[in-house]
């Protein structure tokens, strides 16, 4: 059976502190065996190791940790594209319900600017900023590489979600679709192309429905495609392929 990629999950946080191993020796049982883990803020960078499970990391500067970034943090980013020669910028993107917008906005511009530089896929965060986000984008797609990147924890319609995939952007695919209010988004998740998906756990946030107020972490992903293969008409194994070659085309195959 292919196996999974959870394509967001931030276990480098202190979250996973005390019981790492035990984390991905779960998601090695879940049958996962590569996860990305995003960059939030500049000179974060843990080191995780495992026998059976490809870590990989991007570098970026997460909005939510705008008050800490500063202009000279570019810098150190630039520095740190040099030294991974296939890292994806991110996570970076722009958030309503976080401070200086301004800022966020000329921190975002510098981020794509390296992305198009290095021919970099992004790894894109929103919080009520969709609109901002896809004008900004599509600016600069031309500049970016074939597949420009992820919207992560996509949340929203069938018509926002074709915009994105017709960028040549992937949705990531988290615990939103486990709740069955999420309407909206499950029924866009439902009926998009099954090559604009890739499945993620944003562990240690987004928890699955029934486990709202506890940690989250990368074996849940298997909950997430359980939902999915709930709403799509494709086999699983079609399904688990495609999003395999899908997280491939993002982060690379598995010998890059």
């Amino acid at each position: 059976m292919t196996p999974l990629f959870d394509t967001h999950c931030h276990l480098d946080f202190d979250d996973f502190a005390a019981d790492r191993v035990a984390v991905l020796e779960r998601a090695e049982a879940a049958g996962i065996t590569r996860i990305m883990v995003p960059g939030t803020h500049a000179h974060s960078a843990l080191k995780i190791e495992s026998n059976t499970i490809r870590v990989q990391r991007s570098f970026g500067l997460h909005p939510y940790f705008i008050e800490a970034h500063q202009q000279s943090h570019i810098d150190w980013l630039e520095a740190q594209l040099d030294q991974h020669p296939t890292a994806p910028v991110g996570e970076i993107g722009l958030d309503a319900t976080c401070s200086d917008y301004d800022l966020q906005c000329k921190l975002f511009e510098a981020h794509l600017a390296l992305a198009a530089r290095y021919q970099r896929c992004v790894i894109l965060h929103h919080r009520k900023t969709q609109p901002d986000l896809l004008m900004r984008i599509k600016q600069v797609r031309d500049q970016l590489p074939d597949c420009g990147g992820v919207l992560h924890a996509f949340s929203g319609s069938y018509e926002q979600a074709k915009q994105w995939y017709e960028l040549g952007f992937k949705l990531g695919v988290g615990g939103t679709i486990t709740y069955s209010r999420a309407q909206k988004t499950r029924a866009a998740i439902g009926s998009i192309a099954l090559d604009a998906l890739v499945l993620e756990t944003d562990a240690p946030d987004m928890p699955v429905a029934g486990q709202q107020g506890q940690r989250n972490e990368p074996a849940q992903v298997v909950t997430v495609l359980q939902s999915l293969l709930d709403l799509r008409e494709e086999d699983e194994a079609i399904i688990r392929r495609q999003l395999w070659q899908s997280s491939c085309q993002l982060f690379g195959s598995a010998n890059d």
